[in-house]
């Protein structure tokens, strides 16, 4: 199925392995309940670098973007628990995109994702788009692949919030996000292909991309929707007392 609603909050970040163990269980059995009781988040998931690395990739479906202002979000942007107090400032590098669905084709949840970072280049918004489109109405077919989506960053008007103040660093973001779902790694490791992929930086750029594109790879660690996650907050174990390591 496509992404479940209008909007998608898609965020990047790095955590150190020694804190790892305490943030999944934190972020599986806490927070994802936490975030899919709020009106308008749709489905969750979290993704692991697949390429070595400790980069997390988490992608929230949203009914439409007014969700990522609403009183109920915030109140919780502004409210973190114990537990995420103690885990946000292990949030390293963070990347945060609130974002508009410009397309989407396909799977979400599948085994693999690929993630790229780019922007139009400069009246090439209309064309970057348009190649895209095509592309994700014919790859989604392919052997391997699944889904195609992509989307458009438009920060919603707010100041800093309590957990963006206890991560410290101001968030990155990127103009717009491309995910590519499949249950074969290297179906899309094809695509990203520097020299060759019809989404490797080559080819983005001959559709109108700018210079630049970042992409990563992920496997799929956990994937929620609401009805799933409800009553787990309120069964969870106590986080264990004192600092992460």
């Amino acid at each position: 199925m496509a992404l479940a609603g209008r909007a998608a909050l898609a965020m990047w970040w790095d955590i150190a392995p020694q804190v790892r163990p305490d943030f999944e269980h934190w972020h599986a059995h806490e927070h994802f309940p936490e975030r899919l009781a709020i009106p308008g988040f749709l489905r969750a998931s979290r993704w692991q670098s697949a390429e070595g690395g400790e980069g997390t990739f988490v992608l929230y479906e949203l009914a439409d973007h007014a969700v990522l202002r609403s009183p109920a979000y915030l109140a919780r942007l502004n409210a973190p628990t114990p537990w995420s107090t103690r885990l946000m400032p292990h949030h390293r590098k963070m990347v945060r995109c609130q974002c508009h669905v410009l397309e989407s084709r396909g799977g979400v949840t599948a085994r693999s994702a690929l993630t790229i970072r780019l922007a139009p280049a400069a009246g090439s918004e209309a064309r970057l788009r348009l190649g895209l489109r095509g592309l994700a109405e014919s790859a989604c077919a392919r052997p391997g692949i699944a889904g195609l989506h992509l989307l458009r960053h438009e920060p919603p008007p707010m100041e800093a919030t309590a957990e963006q103040r206890l991560r410290g660093l101001a968030d990155d973001a990127a103009e717009w996000v491309l995910v590519a779902c499949g249950y074969d790694r290297a179906a899309l490791a094809a695509l990203a292909h520097t020299g060759e992929g019809e989404l490797g930086e080559r080819a983005l750029v001959a559709m109108g991309a700018a210079a630049g594109p970042v992409h990563r790879h992920f496997d799929l660690a956990y994937a929620a929707t609401a009805a799933d996650v409800a009553g787990i907050a309120a069964a969870a174990a106590a986080p264990p007392a004192g600092p992460a390591a």
